[in-house]
């Protein structure tokens, strides 16, 4: 299998991407999607705003208070967009709709790099299975990219690049031109997710075999994989903890152990741990072994 593919992104541009995971999560307090209208709308707004923030959609799955969605993107940063700007956009229409303010300042957004074949297979897998968060068959579950893999007839529906700007505001909830994009609508109006997953992207970590992957989802640990993706990122560890998983993507990265890691390499680290866990520049400083001052320089927090 390969990770890093060179793919055609939104923008024209032909690039290597490598893949993500992208998660916003809410409060257990905080329904973000209360109606089907609002799940309908959520997966549309993934869909944009990764044309805009030039990622590329592999699979996705809404539930009620998070989305998982797995994205190939040529950087971090624009994984990370993707992730902010879905629910900025979530944000203006659950405004408009409910005049409710203030639940989606409690979503957090974080893109996680898939840096490792077992970490990517099972978050492929992870990601289909939250629709029995919601007491939904994984199988039918609409509000998920899972219909689209393995399929081998042509997906049918009405061209989205066919709509007039009215019917993209009525339908998309965007006016911008989507010419070019190859979105078709259901019956429903909903869009047809193998029409907006690169599915050849997860059928080929998958070997082509769907037996390989159904199994997968069958037996991925989910636990293991709600830690690593949901609430790992967003809870401060203690510093035995987060030496530990900073020595795991030490081994990962540079086949050996944080003790023995250059500087180079260390510098090099740093900002993806400092983006993509919840830490402090003192934590940093004790784990890596480094000043304040060395710490808060690399990741531009200088005074």
């Amino acid at each position: 299998m390969e990770r890093s593919v060179v793919r055609k992104l939104p923008d024209g541009s032909t690039m290597r991407v490598e893949p993500y995971h992208v998660c916003l999560k809410g409060l257990e307090t905080a329904v973000l999607c209360r109606d089907e209208e609002d799940y309908d709308v959520m997966v549309k707004v993934l869909a944009v705003c990764a044309r805009r923030n030039n990622v590329i959609i592999v699979t996705y799955s809404v539930v009620s208070n998070h989305t998982h969605t797995a994205v190939l993107a040529a950087t971090w940063d624009d994984a990370q967009a993707f992730g902010e700007e879905s629910k900025k956009v979530y944000s203006m229409f659950f405004h408009r709709k409910y005049g409710e303010e203030g639940i989606l300042r409690r979503v957090k957004v974080k893109a996680l790099w898939l840096d490792n074949p077992f970490y990517l297979r099972n978050a492929l897998a992870y990601i289909p299975r939250n629709a029995l968060d919601n007491g939904g068959d994984i199988a039918d579950y609409p509000w998920s990219g899972h219909r689209a893999m393995f399929r081998r007839d042509r997906p049918t529906g009405m061209p989205v690049s066919a709509l007039t700007k009215r019917e993209r505001r009525k339908m998309l909830h965007t006016g911008e031109s989507l010419k070019g994009v190859p979105w078709l609508l259901d019956g429903e109006d909903r869009l047809v997710p193998s029409s907006i997953c690169d599915n050849a992207y997860l059928e080929q970590v998958f070997n082509g075999d769907p037996a390989f992957y159904l199994k997968t989802i069958g037996g991925v640990n989910v636990a293991e994989m709600r830690h690593l993706l949901e609430e790992k990122p967003y809870v401060m560890q203690t510093d035995t903890e987060f030496y530990k998983s900073v020595e795991e993507l030490c081994q990962r990265w540079f086949k050996t152990g944080l003790p023995t890691l250059s500087l180079e390499r260390k510098i090099r680290l740093l900002p993806y741990i400092y983006r993509t866990s919840k830490t402090t520049i003192p934590q940093l400083a004790r784990v890596f072994g480094l000043s304040r001052d060395r710490v808060a320089t690399t990741l531009g927090k200088a005074k």
